[in-house]
C-alpha cells in the first residue's frame, strides 16, 4: 500500500468486510483471506481488475465520480461511508502551525446554564474532547466530565464497562464517529496521537479502527442504555446538534421518554444533585477515583 494512501486503505478494508454470498458470488473454493477478491469487486463495479488494483495501491488517485459511486454500490456502503469515500479524494485542509485551546463561547455557556435542570447537556469539540457539561450530565454519565476525551474514555475508562448496557455497540459507534470526524485529514497530529495511543492500549479499538466504519456522531443517535449505580437501569434518547460557526463543536442532550420510569429517575437524580452532598454522585458512586479515566494530557476545558 502506497504511503499516504487513505483511499486505498479504505477500499481494502471495506472489500474485506463484504461476504461473496451477500453479493451473489458463489463460494466455490476456500479463501485464504476474508471478503471479496480484487477481481470480484472490479467486476461488480464494472471496471477492469487492473484499474481497480491501481486505485487500491494508490497509483491512480483521480477516479471519476461515476467510478466511486459504482465502487460504493459494490461495497454496499451507506450514505455516510459513500460520502467519506468521496472526501478521501479531497486535498487535506491547511493546518495552522499552532492550535488555540478550545473553549465554548459565552453564549453557549449561558445556554448550558439556562437549560431545564433535569436535562443533561454537554459540549464536545475536536476529537470529542468534552469542553463543558452541566452537573447533571456528569452525574448521569461520568465520561462527560470536562477535560475528558469521550472516545478515549469509552475504550480505556473502566467506568464505561460498568455504565453501558451494550459496551460493544458504544465502542463501535465511537470508532466510526472518530473516523467520520477525521475524513481525509488522517495526518492530523492530534488525531494521530489519539489513534496511536488507543491502538496500543485497546485491542477493541485496533479491531474496530481497521474496519474503516464511518458514522458521524451528530443528529439523533441510538438510545443509550445506562446501568446507573443510584437509579438502576435507565434508557435515554441522545441528540447531538452542531453549533454553527464554532469549529465543529457539538451540543449534546440526553432525555428520557416523557412519563417513563427513566424520566422520573433522571428527575430524582437532579434533585439529589441539588443537595449539599450531590457532588458525590458520579464516579465516586461507582468506587472509582476521578483520576482513573486518563493519564494522557487533557485539553483545556470549561465546565458549567
Amino acid at each position: 500500500m502506497a504511503e499516504g494512501n487513505a483511499m486505498g486503505e479504505f477500499l481494502r478494508a471495506r472489500r474485506e468486510l463484504v461476504r461473496p454470498e451477500d453479493v451473489g458470488i458463489p463460494e466455490l473454493d476456500r479463501r485464504r483471506v476474508p471478503g471479496l477478491r480484487r477481481s470480484e469487486l472490479a467486476m461488480l463495479a464494472g471496471i477492469s481488475t487492473e484499474y481497480y488494483v491501481r486505485l487500491e495501491q494508490g497509483r491512480d488517485r483521480h477516479p471519476s465520480t461515476m467510478v466511486l459511486e459504482a465502487l460504493a454500490r459494490a461495497l454496499q456502503l451507506d450514505e455516510h461511508a459513500t460520502a467519506h469515500l468521496h472526501r478521501l479524494l479531497a486535498p487535506a485542509p491547511r493546518r495552522a502551525p499552532r492550535r488555540r485551546a478550545e473553549k465554548v463561547s459565552p453564549q453557549i455557556d449561558v445556554l448550558l446554564r439556562s437549560l431545564d435542570p433535569t436535562t443533561p447537556a454537554y459540549v464536545t469539540g475536536r476529537l470529542t474532547n468534552v469542553l463543558a457539561a452541566n452537573t447533571l450530565a456528569t452525574a448521569v454519565l461520568p465520561l462527560l466530565v470536562p477535560g475528558t476525551n469521550f472516545v478515549r474514555a469509552t475504550f480505556l475508562d473502566p467506568i464505561a464497562d460498568q455504565l453501558y448496557d451494550d459496551i460493544e455497540a458504544r465502542r463501535a459507534a465511537a470508532a466510526a464517529g472518530l473516523r467520520a470526524f477525521a475524513g481525509p485529514d488522517v495526518d492530523d497530529p492530534e488525531l494521530t496521537e489519539l489513534v496511536g495511543e488507543l491502538s496500543v492500549k485497546s485491542p477493541d479499538f485496533r479491531r474496530l479502527w481497521s474496519r474503516h466504519d464511518v458514522k458521524p456522531m451528530h443528529g439523533a443517535l441510538p438510545r443509550l442504555g445506562i446501568r446507573h449505580p443510584q437509579l438502576g437501569p435507565i434508557d435515554l434518547y441522545h441528540q447531538k446538534l452542531q453549533i454553527p460557526g464554532a469549529g465543529g463543536q457539538v451540543l449534546g442532550l440526553l432525555y428520557a421518554e416523557p412519563g417513563s420510569r427513566s424520566e422520573q429517575a433522571v428527575a430524582m437524580l437532579a434533585a439529589m444533585m441539588a443537595k449539599p452532598e450531590g457532588h458525590r454522585v458520579g464516579r465516586r458512586a461507582l468506587g472509582l477515583s476521578t483520576t482513573d479515566a486518563a493519564d494522557a494530557p487533557r485539553p483545556e476545558a470549561r465546565s458549567s
